[in-house]
């Protein structure tokens, strides 16, 4: 009978298989996009990372937890997980909820803190020449950029392109290709997060169900 121990047993090891899984993937996909240059940071590369470890131990807690009907061990993965979900929630939701004027700053600011090498990667992946003047002309000190990339300067040196001594016409801003670039990033980043959100509040209300039902082949007397 489906809602009894044994399914709820399952369903709860058959939900964590499904977070070990994407654990590894999270793992793979950023050991592959550094191998391959496609992630030139290592600090976005470990904070990948890192989220696979994290998600790999709470599934690995569930699963063992669930496999043995440990209350001690089911207590901590449920609170972990109910913890994950109010965090996971509340990105998933400002992710969605995020204006186009909030984007641009947050765009700015990114803009502004990064190195050289930062930008100087933006514009050559993007195919674009500065953040919002690709002359550096009448900006603030922290808009400033690096010489553009090759294929924005086909009759010029890239010393000289797009460093106020010769315009730039073969590309775009880098603030006109990104702004398209973040806005669908957020919009699938939220709603994968609010997906996943919600698979982790099904797994809190099944481990709740889970640890209150009694083993009908330990003993009958014993209510959990």
């Amino acid at each position: 009978m489906c809602g009894g121990f044994t399914c709820s047993k399952n369903a709860l090891i058959a939900l964590n298989i499904v977070y070990v899984v994407v654990a590894f993937l999270l793992i793979g996909v950023a050991t592959y996009g550094k191998t391959a240059s496609i992630i030139t940071s290592l600090s976005v590369v470990g904070w990948i990372v890192a989220c696979g470890v994290l998600l790999l131990f709470i599934a690995v807690l569930g699963l063992v937890g669930a496999v043995k009907h440990h209350q001690v061990l089911l207590f901590f993965y449920m609170l972990v997980l109910f913890l994950l979900f109010l965090i996971q929630f509340s990105v998933a939701c400002a992710c969605l909820a995020i204006t186009p004027g909030q984007q641009e700053t947050v765009l700015q600011e990114s803009w502004a803190r990064s190195s050289d090498n930062i930008k100087t990667s933006a514009q050559y992946t993007f195919h674009c020449c500065g953040f919002k003047d690709k002359n550096n002309t009448a900006l603030e000190k922290k808009f400033q950029h690096p010489p553009c990339p090759r294929q924005c300067c086909p009759h010029s040196s890239a010393e000289t392109c797009c460093m106020g001594s010769e315009d730039c016409g073969g590309c775009s801003t880098c603030f006109d290709q990104l702004k398209d670039a973040i806005n669908s990033g957020l919009r699938v980043s939220g709603g994968i997060g609010l997906f996943f959100s919600f698979t982790e509040f099904f797994g809190v209300w099944l481990t709740v169900r889970y640890r209150n039902q009694k083993d009908p082949r330990g003993n009958p007397n014993a209510f959990l």
